[in-house]
């Protein structure tokens, strides 16, 4: 494959392009999608390849949005449909939750719903409460729908295709913050597989584990770490739903000690799932408890002076390690 270096968000829109290029069944719908490109320019371009047909404007109405899409994908079509702020997925939970998420099970199994949903998660631009939110934890807690949430420009092209060729529904997570991110990625379609987590750094002191953007920071974390002698190895889950525990607890068996760090909030955050996980399926191998890393249980705050203390860092995540590291031996 021949490869070159492209943003995060160029490697997004490379690859709906990609898919639509490949099946005329797939096209894309949202607010502001079409002649604007989307609000983070996330489909800059599709329109003018496409036109008007396969790259659609929509009304201002989550549900509308959702809606369309499920239908069209239960009747054969394979949508992507835009969301633009993960805090709107909200408004149209009920069609997520008991429409898209729920049709091939009452169907048994008959009815395929090949639906993507595409949204913008985390915080860091000041954009407020209501604009800045990472709720991916709630949509894990509902069966039938895949949740994927990528840190590079190399696994947001893989991971987008695999999302659109697949049958089931699928809530696409990028990071507002890492759209200008740049990274080495092939000019051909690929596809990354979902359920797959990927080991970023080798390391035999602690794991951490993480997804979207603070997998990126947790690779920062680990060389800070390294600068005292500590050597941690990052796990990024790039897929939440399915969840790859099998990757996490081999790396466990190995360091004996793991944190989990994301940006959403701590209390009731996917990072206590795979906490458990790991207790239930590791424990003889811990030497103490597993470690958590999240934001403060409050609301994102406006003023950028307390929204970078709220969201963690890297100084942070390499802070929660050394804790996790200076807790006694379980047992002891």
């Amino acid at each position: 494959m021949s490869e070159r270096s492209i943003t995060y968000v160029q490697a997004f829109t490379e690859a709906v392009k990609l898919e639509m290029d490949a099946d005329p069944d797939v096209f894309i719908a949202g607010e502001d999608v079409g002649a604007h490109g989307g609000v983070f320019h996330t489909f800059d371009g599709v329109q003018k390849d496409f036109g008007e047909r396969r790259a659609v404007d929509t009304p201002i109405s989550e549900q509308a949005i959702i809606g369309l899409g499920i239908g069209a994908a239960v009747t054969g079509l394979r949508p992507i449909v835009d969301l633009m702020f993960m805090d709107f997925v909200l408004v149209a939970a009920d069609q997520i939750a008991n429409q898209a998420a729920k049709l091939k099970y009452m169907f048994g199994g008959d009815a395929k719903v090949p639906l993507t949903i595409t949204t913008c998660g985390g915080a860091g631009l000041s954009a407020a409460a209501q604009h800045s939110q990472s709720l991916e934890a709630l949509f894990c807690h509902i069966p039938g729908i895949k949740v994927i949430c990528p840190s590079t420009p190399y696994d947001v092209k893989g991971l987008m295709s695999s999302a659109v060729r697949d049958d089931n529904p699928t809530l696409f997570v990028l990071h507002k913050r890492m759209l200008g991110q740049r990274g080495v990625v092939p000019e051909e379609r690929y596809q990354v597989p979902l359920g797959v987590a990927k080991v970023s750094r080798p390391g035999n002191d602690v794991t951490i584990v993480s997804w979207g953007k603070l997998a990126a920071d947790s690779l920062v974390a680990a060389e800070l770490l390294a600068a005292d002698g500590i050597d941690a190895e990052v796990i990024d889950l790039r897929t939440l739903s399915p969840l790859d525990i099998d990757t996490v607890v081999e790396s466990v068996r190995k360091t004996n000690r793991v944190v989990v760090a994301h940006e959403a909030v701590r209390f009731g955050g996917f990072g206590a799932e795979v906490a458990a996980q790991i207790q239930e399926l590791a424990f003889d191998y811990l030497d103490a408890p597993v470690g958590r890393i999240g934001a403060p249980y409050s609301p994102i705050p406006f003023t950028p002076a307390l929204e970078s203390k709220y969201v963690p860092d890297p100084a942070a995540i390499a802070v929660g390690v050394r804790d996790a590291l200076a807790r006694p031996l379980l047992g002891i």
